[in-house]
């Protein structure tokens, strides 16, 4: 499973502006509502949901928010690159500027844990992680998503 398989360049937000977590999370239920055509309140409320279990904030500033949902044909992702880090109560305390969230059928199962791994991995390489910082162009970040996908194939 690619991340090129799992998001669209629509879904890329290059310079999200947010100034705390709810309302990044808002942003991102918004775009996701948006591609899905699923209720932004539900998407929204789905992964507020998940956040109460546990942080999603991996560390390095990175977080991956994700949930599943009913009425959601296949894994959804949305990604967010922040003009300003916010913070997200991540694992290392430090504030997060990349967000990747994921949405999921809830028959999904493990093609949902897979798609969290397969993107926890890209987001773990650091040279990607520092390109991603770097540029504001959609079409960049999408296609440094979907090319670091089969550099890191596992």
């Amino acid at each position: 499973m690619d991340l090129s398989d799992l998001i669209e360049a629509s879904a890329v937000m290059p310079a999200l502006k947010a100034n705390s977590k709810k309302q990044l999370l808002q942003l991102l239920a918004e775009k996701a509502a948006s591609i899905t055509g699923l209720p932004e309140r539900e998407i929204f409320d789905t992964i507020l949901q998940r956040e109460r279990l546990g942080s999603t904030g991996v560390g390095n500033g990175i977080a991956i928010p994700h949930g599943k949902l009913p009425g959601i044909s296949r894994i959804t992702g949305v990604f967010a690159r922040l003009d300003h880090p916010v913070e997200f109560e991540a694992l290392d305390d430090q504030p997060v500027d990349l967000v990747f969230l994921l949405l999921a059928p809830e028959s999904a199962g493990a093609d949902h844990l897979k798609a969290l791994s397969r993107t926890a991995r890209v987001l773990r390489d650091s040279e990607t992680v520092a390109k991603l910082r770097g540029t504001t162009d959609a079409s960049a970040i999408h296609a440094l998503l979907s090319e670091s996908t089969t550099t890191n194939a596992a």
